[in-house]
């Protein structure tokens, strides 16, 4: 039989034939990220049952991320194993790469280093579960693979809340799964500071638990590196009346004061304890984003006043043995050019214009951009923004090193929107990989706080584009992610209700509110007549319905939107083999998401009526309301609450929330359903 050579291209579906005539097996394997070389035979003589044992040559014990390659076990006895895994170090292929050749009655993987023989074992692991799940012998096959990327790295932001303790080591084995090599903890106040106690919060994780987290992500080759931010963002640390003195503002707990001495003893012995908690991760992230400082009269611009406390916690990082990372955009809009970074609209020569116009504002300061530092270029919607290609090149020219940020999730609530914001994942990654930048971070913002298991698709994409480039779609990505993360009987278009509950859930925002977004709502003195929807009047009958003609319009076709997603989920939940608990949080999201175009509905149900029994009905109707919603509310919390922690303990100090996010605006975790309370609440106080 000839050999089917597949080079760069993924293999999507592969039909497995035998040696022996009549005997066909069909099977189909997707394998995310998509192997470098992937060269198919025909079909070997092993079954999923087969692979007990494997042995390692000159290799001292592997550890392998949990799933199906939990089922294999180490031997000393060549003889008593199916598998074989050596590391080669003169293999001729890039860091972290492996060949894997499945032979018809054995498996041989080489690394080129530990964590490639590791990924070889990752690779394996996929092929076996999709012979498993589909009863077919696995493929006669060669592979040989290595990532883009060098670092491939996520963010955890936990600052506005924490998953169950269990669900962390069972994240890093799913990263691992994905050959994710490194993440960026952002912890705010959710380490047990020791130096300064009162900056954690009192459901924060010790420093020796996330010690412990580290060394179990390493021995799966991925690095944890803390994100403690500094200078602005330091609600966490200000909001305590110990640290008030240390304010730019005396009125706002945003940012610290970068002319004060306390400033720095304070916030160098918080890194201090998340270096402590992080002894594998070779960067400390100082955050430094989103920041405009007074200067308290000195004179100083706020550039100048970046800078010298960039300086300070660069000087810091270099002596503690890290590389600092460093949000780059506040020295790039202090000079008047973050306009461009961020508008994909302007040409080339319209940003160099721009450039040539104020580049001296930064010039002017070089000497005091930290050499040791990376400058991460964040772009979450335009990375290939001609400004956005321009700040990284300008970095580069002068000498100073330069990585790129992309996003799976940003202020977008319940879920990700913009199909988990691939188009952008993809750019920045190929973007990183033309220009050798080495690596990539994928933010995961926790502002809105989606249930984290809705990022995951996300997560996947960033996998895929940062290991193997440009080999994949879009399309193939998701159906890939259905594939691999729930079976491959829902790999079809049929089965993508992800991209259809977006609408439900963007129209879910806001419709139950004037033309206010619910992030704002706490601060408002009289939410309920500033911003919950009117409601009709019984002696102006249809006027109500005509105000918001549009919107009710909307709602119906949400509604009906509703309707398809959930038969879409219902009858996935039913084949999906593996992660049936995401399945059932999408569920959730769906149930909350029709809520407000049913009680809309309802609404406009009675100011069109025109009889007192159709009136009736429609009053009986809403006064349903309520129950249904406490039905929602209460399914949905015992869902989440199967991973996460759901409310704040009750001595938890909410900040000033400068920035409105909604996942810091109450102790409880009613902020997930505030507009739907308020509404209530305004329904149950209105004039029938």
């Amino acid at each position: 039989m000839n050999p089917v050579k597949l080079t760069l291209i993924p293999v999507v579906s592969l039909i497995l034939c035998s040696c022996n005539p009549g005997n066909q097996t069909q099977g189909e394997f997707r394998l995310i990220p998509s192997p470098r070389s992937f060269e198919i035979h025909g079909n070997s003589t092993l079954e999923y049952d087969n692979l007990e044992a494997y042995t390692l040559d000159d290799v001292e014990d592997l550890v392998l991320p949990g799933g199906v390659l939990s089922k294999l076990q180490m031997t000393d006895d060549p003889s008593g194993a199916q598998i074989t895994g050596r590391v080669d170090t003169a293999l001729a292929i890039k860091a972290e790469g492996y060949t894997l050749e499945i032979s018809r009655q054995n498996v041989e993987i080489t690394g080129k280093d530990r964590a490639g023989l590791m990924y070889g074992f990752v690779t394996l692991g996929q092929l076996m579960e999709d012979a498993s799940e589909q009863k077919v012998p696995l493929p006669l096959c060669t592979i040989t693979d290595f990532p883009e990327l060098a670092y491939r790295a996520v963010h955890l932001d936990v600052k506005h809340h924490m998953e169950k303790a269990s669900y962390y080591r069972e994240l890093v084995d799913w990263l691992a799964n994905y050959k994710v090599n490194a993440i960026i903890a952002e912890m705010e106040d959710k380490l047990g500071y020791e130096r300064h106690p009162e900056v954690a919060s009192p459901d924060a994780m010790s420093i020796v638990w996330w010690k412990e987290l580290s060394d179990y992500a390493m021995e799966r080759n991925i690095e944890i590196s803390p994100l403690i931010q500094g200078l602005g963002h330091a609600s966490f640390i200000l909001k305590h009346k110990a640290f008030a003195h240390l304010r730019d503002d005396p009125q706002s707990d945003w940012a610290f004061n970068p002319l004060d001495e306390g400033t720095y003893a304070l916030q160098l012995d918080l890194y201090r304890d998340a270096l402590e908690a992080t002894p594998h991760g070779r960067f400390l992230h100082v955050g430094g984003d989103e920041v405009h400082t007074t200067g308290r009269g000195s004179g100083k611009s706020s550039l100048e006043l970046q800078l010298t406390w960039l300086e300070r916690v660069c000087d810091f990082a270099d002596q503690q043995g890290r590389i600092p990372i460093f949000w780059d955009d506040m020295p790039l809009k202090h000079a008047g050019l973050e306009r461009a970074m961020y508008n994909p609209d302007l040409n080339r020569q319209q940003v160099e214009e721009l450039w040539a116009k104020n580049e001296h504002a930064l010039l002017e300061f070089l000497d005091r951009f930290p050499k040791n530092c990376i400058y991460m270029r964040w772009n979450y919607r335009a990375s290939q923004a001609e400004g956005n290609l321009k700040a990284m090149e300008w970095f580069r020219e002068h000498g100073l090193k330069v990585m790129g940020a992309t996003a799976g999730q940003t202020r977008w609530v319940l879920m990700p929107q913009k199909e988990s914001n691939i188009d952008n994942i993809r750019s920045f990654a190929i973007s990183s990989i033309e220009k050798g930048l080495g690596g990539l971070l994928l933010t995961l913002w926790d502002d809105d706080s989606p249930h984290f298991e809705l990022y995951k698709r996300g997560i996947v994409a960033f996998a895929e584009y940062t290991w193997s480039g440009n080999a994949l779609t879009k399309d193939e990505i998701k159906a890939s992610y259905r594939h691999r993360e729930f079976s491959f009987t829902i790999s079809g278009e049929e089965y993508e209700f992800i991209d259809l509950l977006e609408r439900p859930v963007a129209f879910w925002n806001n419709a139950l509110l004037e033309d206010h977004d619910r992030r704002r709502l706490w601060k408002m003195s009289h939410p309920l007549e500033e911003a919950v929807i009117a409601l009709p009047d019984r002696e102006k009958k249809g006027a109500w319905s005509a105000r918001y003609a549009g919107r009710l319009e909307e709602a119906g076709k949400m509604l009906a939107l509703c309707d398809s997603v959930e038969q879409i989920i219902v009858a996935a939940k039913d084949k999906a083999v593996r992660n049936s608990y995401r399945m059932e949080v999408y569920h959730q999201v769906c149930r909350l998401s029709r809520f407000a175009p049913e009680a809309l509905l309802a609404l406009e149900a009675f100011d069109r009526s025109l009889t007192a029994e159709q009136e009736r009905e429609a009053l009986e109707r809403i006064a349903r309301l309520p129950v249904e919603f406490e039905e929602i509310q209460t399914e949905l919390e015992q869902v989440y609450i199967e991973t996460r922690i759901l409310d704040k303990p009750a001595s938890y100090i909410l900040d000033q929330d400068h920035h409105n996010h909604l996942a810091n605006q109450s102790i409880t975790f009613d902020w997930q359903f505030n507009a739907e309370l308020m509404f209530l609440d305004k329904i149950d106080r209105w004039s029938f």
